[in-house]
C-alpha cells in the first residue's frame, strides 16, 4: 500500500478540519523551563551549578492536546480543573491567546495546578521538578465537573471528544463511564489517550490510542511492536475487553499500528532526529482524531498523525504542531510501503 498525498488533498483536509469543534477534557498542566550555563560544581554538594539566563512555560497535558487542535484549525473548548493559582491564571492566559475556550475550566481551592519544572543547559535537561496533587478530586469538585462536561455535550454537540489522561485525578471511573456514554448517546465522536490508573474504564470509547509500554502494563503481556500479527493479537484482546472501535498503538521508533472495522495497518516511523519526545502523544491523538472525523480513513490519518508526531519530536520541550509545517511535511511525503 503506497502512501502519498495530493495538493487539493491536503487543502481539503484542512478545510474540513476548520470545520470541526472538538472538546478536550482532562488532566492540564503547565510546562516551565529554566535555561542557563554550567561552569562549575556547587561547593555544597557534588551538582553542578545552574545560572539562570531564560525561563519560559508552556501548556502542556490536556493543554497541550487543546493547542495542538487549535493551531490545526479547529475551534476548541476545554474543560478541566485547576489551581487558584498564578500557575493556573498563566496557563489560562497562554490558552485564551491561542484562541482557545476557557470559560468551562473550574479553579478549585482544594488543588494546585500541576507545574513541572525543567532545569536545562545547552538542552540537556539536569532536572525536573513536579508539583502537584495527584489525589482525585473531593466530591464537589467531582460533582461539578461532571455536569460542566456533560451539559457542554448535550448543548454544544462538539464533533470530536477527546479525553486526555494523565493520572493526575481529574478523571475517575465514575467521570469516564459518564462522559463516554452521554458523548454515545449524542453522536459524539469519542477519542481516548489512556493511562495506566483507568486503562479498562474507556469501554466503548471510538478511538484508543495507548503506547506498548501502557499496553503490555495493562496486560502483562510482551506484544511485539516490529511483528505485526502481535499486534493483531493484542488489538483483539483490547477489543474484548473495552469493546471500542478502533486501536491505534504508537510503537516509538517502531512506527505505529492502526486497526478499525475495515483494516490493519502497521506504517513504520518516519527518520528523524529526535531532540524530545515530551507531547508526541498529545500531537498523535489531537492529529489522528481531526483527520478521523473528516476522512473517516484510517491510513490517511494515520499518516497525518506520524507525521506530526515526528516533527514535534525534532523540536525542544513540549510544542504543538504547526499547520503549516504539517502541510509541508504531507507535500513531501514519499511513497512509503505499508505493511
Amino acid at each position: 500500500m503506497a502512501a502519498s498525498f495530493s495538493p487539493s488533498e491536503i487543502k481539503k483536509i484542512f478545510q474540513q478540519i476548520s470545520t470541526k469543534r472538538v472538546m478536550v477534557v482532562g488532566d492540564c498542566m503547565l510546562d516551565d523551563y529554566w535555561h542557563g550555563d554550567t561552569h562549575r560544581i556547587s561547593p555544597e554538594a557534588p551538582v553542578p551549578i545552574l545560572q539562570i539566563n531564560r525561563k519560559e512555560s508552556r501548556p502542556g497535558g490536556a493543554a497541550n492536546v487543546a493547542l495542538n487542535c487549535a493551531s490545526l484549525g479547529a475551534q476548541v473548548q476545554l474543560f478541566t480543573v485547576i489551581g487558584h493559582d498564578a500557575a493556573g491564571t498563566k496557563l489560562l492566559n497562554q490558552l485564551k491567546n491561542a484562541g482557545i475556550d476557557t470559560e468551562s475550566c473550574i479553579r478549585s481551592k482544594a488543588r494546585i495546578t500541576t507545574t513541572k519544572t525543567r532545569l536545562l543547559s545547552k538542552q540537556q535537561q539536569l532536572l525536573r521538578i513536579d508539583d502537584e496533587i495527584s489525589t482525585p478530586l473531593n466530591a464537589r469538585d467531582e460533582h461539578r465537573f461532571i455536569d460542566t462536561c456533560l451539559r457542554a455535550i448535550q448543548i454544544n454537540k462538539p464533533d470530536i471528544l477527546i479525553i486526555e489522561d494523565y493520572n493526575k485525578g481529574l478523571l475517575s471511573e465514575n467521570t469516564i463511564k459518564h462522559l463516554i456514554k452521554h458523548a454515545q448517546h449524542v453522536g459524539v465522536l469519542t477519542a481516548v489517550d489512556p493511562k495506566k490508573e483507568n486503562f479498562f474504564a474507556y469501554t466503548h470509547a471510538d478511538i484508543f490510542k495507548p503506547n506498548l509500554k501502557e499496553l503490555r502494563e495493562a496486560f502483562n503481556a510482551n506484544w511485539q511492536p516490529q511483528e505485526s500479527a502481535s499486534l493483531q493479537a493484542a488489538h483483539q484482546q483490547l477489543k474484548k475487553a473495552l469493546q471500542h472501535k478502533i486501536s491505534l498503538f504508537t510503537l516509538s521508533e517502531w512506527g505505529m499500528y492502526g486497526h478499525d472495522e475495515k483494516a490493519m495497518i502497521h506504517l513504520p516511523a518516519f527518520k528523524r532526529a529526535i531532540a524530545d519526545v515530551s507531547g508526541a502523544g498529545d500531537t498523535v491523538i489531537s492529529v489522528f482524531s481531526l483527520a478521523y472525523a473528516v476522512t473517516k480513513q484510517l491510513k490517511t490519518s494515520m499518516l497525518m498523525a506520524n507525521l506530526a508526531g515526528g516533527w514535534v519530536c525534532e523540536k525542544p520541550g513540549v510544542i504543538p504542531i504547526e499547520r503549516k509545517a504539517l502541510e509541508k511535511e504531507m507535500t513531501l511525503l514519499k511513497d512509503l510501503k505499508i505493511k
